[in-house]
């Protein structure tokens, strides 16, 4: 067995970056960035006002009441060209620009105009700057933005559609297929007779591949038969970035697939890992195909995935960050790891009545507990040999 760190050391030593591609700002959720994104303006792009009410000299408020004539107007998109001086106010609208002179903003709820509209009369007194953004304050022309390698996620698509990115040079999806193996699956619409069980795993892997930013390829299920898996997975590896293989791991009478792997010319890189659940996955590389076979177990095969493939797929796509992303809680009760092995248990990540962060090991009756694992949105990281008891700040990674 080998550790963790050094799996993941040798899964991106062996990935290679796929490349780039553009592609519209509608399409850039959830890709990596492989261009820094960098403001071409100032933002804002003039002093905004954060209100609706009246531009001001603050100096002329400092004794209000005062009753101040209007000389104009500044809507959003429409801003007033004069110049305020001693006196003048100019009806202001939120987000439009503030006009040359004036240094305040009055909101409107302290202001009363005239029935002829010609003077207002400002209520309290207002300060230098209040209820302006100046220009430049979100941001400068020529800052960085985003950096390449960033994940875009939706909040970040505002700020990139303000610089003008109508197109982003993006990392290249990965072509992920997917095989589940085993004499005992058959196709989810299919009713499982005597000692058989429906296909649970092709289903998740292909979700986790998507949300992970590739495209998935489901391959027909493949039978614990020497023949038949050389086909099914030279057929799947075919045309494919990763072939993601459950099932067949293991060293039992029907784990096949690490011998056909072999016998197709793979080039394994490591088979057994220090991990619970999930010791015995498999990475290799098949012509240009990186394989990975994981447990057949769905746990096991989920854990397997948010390590180690989600890891490869990350750094095909030129990602700065390729692993999970790491955290602390408070353990809500016993979390037990094992004697050999560091021990990834699955969780919910709730807050305390103090506001702590809290990580709930979640019931589940082993790695082929998949209602049990469906709750989790964190794993618990024990190393080897440690336990740890309700109260206790515990390593947490979320999936």
């Amino acid at each position: 067995m080998i550790p963790i760190a050094n799996a993941f050391e040798i899964i991106d030593r062996e990935t290679p970056l796929l490349g780039i591609e553009s592609v519209a700002i509608s399409e850039l959720c959830g890709r990596v960035l492989t261009e820094d994104i960098v403001a071409d303006s100032d933002l804002p792009p003039f002093d905004r006002s954060q209100m609706d009410g009246y531009a001001v000299v603050a100096a002329d408020t400092e004794n209000a009441p005062v009753e101040l004539r209007i000389v104009g107007e500044s809507a959003a998109g429409r801003g007033w060209r004069g110049k305020v001086v001693s006196g003048d106010a100019v009806r202001i609208m939120t987000g439009a620009p503030v006009p040359d002179g004036a240094d305040a903003v009055q909101k409107l709820e302290l202001t009363a105009e005239s029935e002829t509209g010609s003077s207002v009369q400002i209520a309290e007194p207002t300060k230098p700057g209040r209820y302006i953004i100046a220009k430049g304050a979100e941001t400068a022309a020529g800052t960085k933005i985003f950096a390449s390698g960033e994940l875009v996620t939706a909040s970040m698509i505002a700020s990139v559609a303000a610089f003008g990115y109508s197109n982003v040079r993006v990392g290249v999806r990965p072509k992920v297929a997917v095989l589940s193996t085993g004499s005992e699956i058959v196709p989810i619409d299919q009713t499982p007779q005597q000692d058989q069980i429906r296909n649970s795993n092709s289903p998740m892997i292909a979700a986790l591949v998507r949300e992970s930013g590739g495209t998935s390829i489901e391959h027909p299920l493949a039978a614990d038969d020497v023949d038949g898996l050389t086909s099914a997975i030279g057929n799947a590896a075919a045309g494919s970035d990763i072939l993601v293989i459950t099932g067949g791991v293991s060293v039992g009478k029907y784990d096949l697939t690490k011998d056909v792997l072999r016998s197709l010319g793979a080039e394994i890189f490591f088979e057994r890992v220090r991990l619970k659940p999930g010791k015995p996955a498999v990475f290799a590389r098949l012509g240009k195909t990186l394989v990975f076979g994981l447990p057949g177990n769905p746990v096991s095969a989920a854990v397997t995935f948010h390590l180690f493939v989600r890891r490869a797929m990350r750094k095909m796509q030129g990602a700065a960050e390729l692993g999970l992303r790491p955290g602390f809680a408070i353990a809500a009760k016993k979390a037990k790891g094992t004697a050999e092995r560091d021990t990834f248990l699955p969780a919910a990540i709730g807050t305390d009545d103090t506001g702590r962060a809290v990580a709930v090991p979640l019931k589940w009756l082993g790695s082929s507990d998949f209602i049990g694992f469906s709750r989790a949105d964190a794993l618990i990281f024990v190393p080897a040999g440690t336990t740890y008891e309700a109260g206790d700040v515990v390593g947490t990674f979320l999936i």
